[in-house]
């Protein structure tokens, strides 16, 4: 059982579909030779994100495209002269894409004509219409970002875990005026099964949030180790991590969930504080703790 969401409105969906349609219609999704080019929006996209040179692979995770489809579409542009599609030695399993020079010279005029498109749109809105709907389409994007991300409960000794730690080691260790001794981490056993939980997010097939959750004492978990990676913050997945450890505490019959943070940990303690935990006095004596919480679980069995 993961937290509990409320359900999404008719109303919602509406809105959400009448946008996708007003504005595809608006920018020419729509056209077979998108922004007057010979070729539909796919192909075209295609090229933008192959830039300076990227595997089918990543492209297949980045784009969610179907890998028969991205494939054709690629050896279409190969043939019209515009990517080179080639092969590392140290791995014959990938294929590799790039931009041939007609290719760069094609997505820059993509760019001049796409920058133009958008000019055109704005240049009937006053200043700060602009600047208004510059900051809604800024929500737009952080919000469906974080509806892309998914989150899943992970064994504490798969590959994605230790990665997260290693970088959340890594971070911390440049936070924290006294460094990080990664000997500190939860280890796998402690956030696994019945002793724990460890999430870890993932944003288009990668890595970019984890957190921890162990037991301290019969009835009382202790949550580690919430972090996200810097590209992916201030989209509100700190909370969304918080969330599902909090529900897996439940689950394991924790009433009580505390953890401790570090004085240069500013954002985390304002979090915490935001997601009801309550400063108590140190409950353990942790090299790298300035301020302990904790929050009263409903719904522990």
């Amino acid at each position: 059982m993961r937290p509990v969401t409320e359900p999404v409105s008719a109303e919602d969906v509406a809105s959400f579909r009448r946008f996708n349609r007003y504005f595809t219609r608006r920018i020419g999704a729509l056209d077979d030779h998108y922004l007057g080019q010979d070729r539909p929006l796919g192909e075209a996209r295609l090229l933008f994100e192959i830039g300076a040179g990227i595997s089918l692979r990543e492209l297949r995770g980045r784009l969610a495209l179907d890998a028969g489809y991205l494939s054709r579409m690629a050896k279409s542009l190969e043939a019209q002269g515009l990517v080179r599609l080639t092969v590392p030695p140290h791995d014959t399993r990938l294929r590799l894409v790039e931009l041939t020079e007609a290719g760069r010279v094609e997505v820059e005029e993509q760019q001049r004509r796409a920058d133009a498109l958008a000019a055109g749109l704005l240049t009937t809105l006053s200043p700060p219409q602009r600047a208004e709907l510059s900051s809604a389409l800024a929500t737009t994007q952080r919000l469906l970002r974080l509806a892309g991300i998914t989150v899943a409960l992970v064994d504490g000794a798969a590959e994605d875990a230790r990665a997260c730690l290693d970088a959340y080691a890594a971070d911390i260790d440049a936070r924290f005026p006294e460094g990080f001794d990664k000997t500190d981490l939860v280890r796998p056993e402690e956030v696994t099964g019945d002793a724990g939980a460890f999430f870890v997010a993932y944003e288009e097939g990668r890595p970019v949030a984890c957190g921890a959750l162990r037991t301290l004492e019969p009835g009382t978990g202790e949550i580690r180790h919430v972090w996200v990676h810097p590209d992916a913050r201030r989209l509100g997945l700190a909370r969304r991590i918080l969330a599902e450890l909090e529900q897996a505490a439940v689950e394991h019959g924790f009433t009580v969930v505390r953890l401790d943070t570090h004085a240069a940990l500013t954002e985390a303690q304002a979090m915490y504080r935001a997601c009801g935990y309550a400063e108590i006095p140190a409950y353990v004596d942790h090299v790298y703790a300035d301020h302990w919480f904790e929050k009263r679980l409903t719904g522990a069995r």
